[in-house]
């Protein structure tokens, strides 16, 4: 089994404005690896989640598996 990347992607607009993309994570995971640059970065806008937010991890899963 291969794993994907996790990568925290940020885009400065000309603006001066920010955007913040994790790739890779799964969960609330992506939540977590992010937290700090969010709290540099300042008050959170908005927030799209994506289909990997709403997958579980493989460590979730095995943990649900064996209950």
């Amino acid at each position: 089994m291969t794993s994907t990347p996790r990568t925290i992607e940020i885009t400065v607009k000309p603006d001066g404005s920010t955007s913040l993309e994790t790739k890779g994570f799964t969960g609330n995971g992506c939540r977590a690896a992010s937290e700090f640059l969010e709290q540099a970065l300042g008050s959170r806008g908005s927030e799209q989640l994506t289909s990997e937010f709403h997958q579980q991890s493989s460590h979730q899963q095995s943990n649900q598996q064996r209950h």
